[in-house]
């Protein structure tokens, strides 16, 4: 594995992480009662974006370490993917 794609590889799974982080423990202003003229009531009050971005960086650096892991151990190869597609076509 090149360090280009090892890096793509990164990118992608700490997007798709944070993308799945985003909601949890979010306030909305609805939900504290108290609604800023304008704005919706679904919006955010506190979103911690900053925390959630390092605890998607932990949990990405995991995941990244075990598909790299099986990437590189051979346990799934190319070879396997293409077996995969003939059988489900």
């Amino acid at each position: 594995m090149a360090i280009t794609s090892a890096l793509v590889l990164f990118a992608v799974i700490w997007f798709m992480t944070f993308l799945m982080v985003i909601p949890f423990r979010l306030q909305t202003q609805g939900d504290l009662g108290e609604i800023e003229p304008g704005t919706h009531a679904g919006a955010p009050e506190t979103h911690n974006l900053g925390k959630k971005a390092w605890i998607t960086t932990g949990i990405t650096l995991v995941l990244w370490a075990i598909v790299v892991g099986i990437i590189l151990s051979g346990v799934i190869t190319l070879e396997h993917l293409d077996k995969l597609t003939d059988w489900i076509i």
